[in-house]
């Protein structure tokens, strides 16, 4: 029998004396070696995509293997891929490494400087061990493997209050509503809000765990809440200091198993960083920065990629940024968001439409949340975006449903940016008609003034010329100061009088309101004078 070897080593040295040892172990076929965890859960998952016998027999795990310390990646491996064979291989001796190795689930620990009897022992028997749990999984109880597990994705926000814990919980509720198994896990642990916003009370919380050593599915079913939604919650400690508690290998295992029973698991990592939120976005198979269109969220977004990146945590291609809050108005746009972080940007942006949320917020009622509310139909449509709400299934039938369900998703969204445009319009249509009809009143009132002191001037001309041949000076002057004015100005009261050798005209007019004939009680006033001709004594 042909023995598959993959192993995952730190170091350059190492890995060219894994693979000259390797290669002389006979009947062993050793594949090239990864150099991380990250590489290593990403190879695997993809063989179990494809079929069972694609994974290798045995999985070699230095000590130095890194970011995840070595004992837990041999734990997350036991648990995701039960099939394969993993062996330890390590320098320390101690009988506290060999017990910790062995409740890790490693068939064997290989000690350093490695040597060829001791790996090819060692090897055969994790190899022996795999093929006899191969049988047993493929023959009586094949629904007991699951490869990678269920679909993990983090919702992470790049500061507080950009709407991480709304996000997780509507993409949690859209996967439930499609048919698939969901667990919401609050990471978010000195404020998470899941319990709120569900309208939950329950004591137990995801830092009950953090004292076992072994977190198997019994224990977990202990601190999951059912919720009538049918999504299992695991809570963060109502006591924020209790946050501390949970270190990243809580959360590798409370993951682990919680991926082994769901076929999503969705995770509000809320804007903080620590070593449980680093682990979930490290394991996740897709990891969600959520931000807002301001300049503030977009630094702290572009911080939190640069940490992740530096920490090995994620690398900033493989981060999906969701704009929250988003407008067409916003000079900050997703392409923009895109180019700052050198994250991808989700097609589907979230509209600012608070009024959709505050009731079913205020009342913790988040599951409530309107059908038709614009926030609902982007969140679920990023849903669909993620592949979260399609149920597993096999043949043309899936493809043509999936096909039909993205259309539908895409329609919603579609409906949705033109019912945020028109609520934009709705809200801001008050005010612009507050704007025109200052902007008309103003106008009425310039035009008022301009007839007045046209008509001023004709006034007073006409009365000159009327007193210089001892004529009707008061007819001349009101004829002549009323002969241009419209017929909604008729009311005019025109005067004119002799002032020492000027002539003055004194025009009132009435200023209308809004339109030409409704009068306020509002006036202008107008003058003009005139020289008089000849004696004036």
């Amino acid at each position: 029998m042909t023995i598959r070897i993959l192993p995952a080593v730190g170091d350059i040295d190492s890995a060219r004396a894994f693979t000259t040892l390797l290669s002389q172990l006979a009947d062993a076929e050793p594949a090239p070696p990864v150099s991380d965890s990250t590489a290593l859960l990403d190879t695997l998952a993809r063989l179990a995509a494809e079929s069972l016998d694609e994974l290798p027999e045995v999985v070699l795990v230095h000590e130095r293997i890194g970011p995840v310390p070595a004992l837990d990646l041999v734990r997350d491996l036991v648990l995701r891929f039960p099939a394969v064979g993993v062996v330890l291989v390590t320098s320390d001796t101690s009988t506290g490494v060999l017990t910790a190795a062995m409740d890790s689930g490693a068939r064997g620990i290989v000690n350093l400087p490695l040597s060829y009897d001791a790996l090819a022992e060692r090897v055969q028997a994790a190899a022996a061990w795999s093929a006899g749990m191969r049988r047993h999984l493929g023959s009586s109880t094949p629904e007991l493997y699951t490869g990678p597990g269920g679909t993990v994705v983090t919702v992470s926000g790049a500061k507080g209050g950009v709407g991480a814990t709304v996000t997780a919980v509507q993409l949690a509720l859209a996967t439930r509503a499609s048919g698939r198994t969901v667990a919401l896990l609050d990471l978010d642990l000195q404020s998470g809000d899941v319990a709120s916003y569900l309208d939950v009370q329950f004591r137990r919380s995801v830092a009950d765990l953090a004292g076992i050593t072994d977190i198997n599915q019994r224990v977990l079913q202990e601190a999951v809440y059912a919720h009538e939604t049918g999504i299992a919650l695991l809570l963060a400690p109502a006591e924020g200091e209790r946050g501390e508690e949970v270190t990243d290998r809580v959360a590798r295992q409370v993951l682990a198993t919680l991926r082994s029973r769901h076929d999503v698991v969705i995770v509000d990592c809320g804007s903080q960083m620590n070593s449980a939120t680093a682990a979930a976005v490290e394991m996740a198979d897709q990891a969600l920065l959520l931000v807002t269109p301001d300049v503030v969220a977009i630094r702290a977004a572009k911080r939190m990629v640069r940490l992740w990146d530096r920490l090995q945590i994620r690398k900033a291609e493989e981060t999906l940024t969701v704009v929250n809050r988003h407008s067409r108005g916003t000079e900050i746009q997703p392409s923009l968001v895109e180019k700052v972080t050198g994250t991808r940007a989700a097609r589907n942006a979230v509209p600012a439409a608070f009024k959709d949320l505050q009731s079913v917020v205020d009342a913790g009622r988040l599951q409530d949340l309107d059908a038709r509310s614009t926030v609902k139909q982007a969140l679920w449509a990023l849903a669909g975006e993620l592949e979260l709400v399609t149920a597993p299934e096999g043949g043309g039938g899936r493809r043509r449903r999936a096909s039909a369900d993205r259309g539908a998703l895409v329609l919603r969204r579609k409906g949705g940016d033109r019912g945020s445009v028109t609520l934009e319009f709705a809200g801001m249509f008050p005010l612009l008609l507050v704007v025109m009809t200052i902007l008309w009143q103003a106008a009425l009132y310039g035009y008022t003034y301009s007839l007045v002191g046209n008509a001023a001037d004709e006034a007073a001309r006409a009365a000159t010329a009327a007193f210089a041949v001892d004529g009707d000076v008061a007819g001349a002057c009101e004829t002549a100061g009323t002969a241009n004015l419209p017929g909604a100005w008729a009311d005019t009261s025109v005067n004119c009088a002799a002032e020492g050798p000027v002539m003055r005209a004194e025009v009132e007019a009435n200023v209308p309101l809004f339109f030409p004939g409704f009068d306020a009680g509002w006036t202008v006033n107008g003058e003009a004078g005139a020289a008089l001709e000849g004696d004036t004594e």
